[in-house]
């Protein structure tokens, strides 16, 4: 198996109809996991620029900046926004800024999925105008550390001349995907394989603006 390549173990409870693919034997799950781009395979700059607009990728983003003076403990559902730690007037700033540089860059978009909190369905909106919620256990932390429906969507494959655009939280993507923890606002390049994925790139919001200087 490659360096970077990170396969999923096969979780039947979580069948989502519009990512069928074959589901990997417990034999081919990798035990080292590491979200690090991979050794031979990391793009950056010009390079970095030209696979994106050429598509087939699988970028995920943890949602930015956030008010970590307020909790979720109280929340009565994704939709209470006064009872959720939301996005910080930085975080809206970075979200709008963003999606201004990938508009600039031509970027295609494709799908946009987001966990349905507050925080990061408000991140796509600024950025991208538009977005789909993700079924909850898809992008949110869940109890037991499974996430067998994020780990589905970063595997699926993604047409050419699109990319699959995600919101979601820190801690599951570390789950499924290995450290380092992704910063605030951080996004990571994954190219998909429909059991796995190689990680190609990993961009910060402050690197958004060097990529537009390319």
């Amino acid at each position: 198996m490659k360096p970077g390549m990170r396969t999923v173990a096969a979780l039947a409870i979580m069948a989502w109809a519009p990512y069928p693919f074959a589901q990997p034997t417990p034999e081919a799950v990798s035990a080292a996991r590491s979200s690090a781009p991979a050794s031979g395979a990391a793009l950056a700059g010009a390079a970095l620029l030209r696979e994106l607009r050429r598509g087939g990728y699988v970028i995920y983003f943890r949602h930015t900046a956030t008010d970590f003076s307020k909790r979720d403990d109280a929340m009565k559902g994704f939709d209470d926004c006064d009872n959720q730690r939301l996005l910080s007037p930085q975080g809206r700033d970075d979200a709008r800024r963003i999606g201004e540089t990938i508009r600039a860059l031509k970027l295609p978009l494709g799908e946009v999925l987001a966990s349905p909190m507050c925080r990061t369905m408000d991140h796509a909106t600024l950025t991208f105008g538009r977005v789909t919620p993700a079924p909850t256990v898809a992008l949110r932390e869940s109890g037991g550390g499974d996430y067998p429906g994020l780990a589905r969507l970063l595997s699926a494959r993604v047409a050419a001349g699109s990319n699959r655009w995600m919101v979601g939280h820190g801690i599951p993507f570390r789950a499924v995907a290995g450290p380092p923890h992704l910063a605030e606002g951080e996004a990571v390049v994954m190219k998909p394989d429909g059991t796995g994925w190689t990680v190609l790139a990993r961009i910060t919001v402050a690197d958004w603006a060097a990529l537009a200087r390319q």
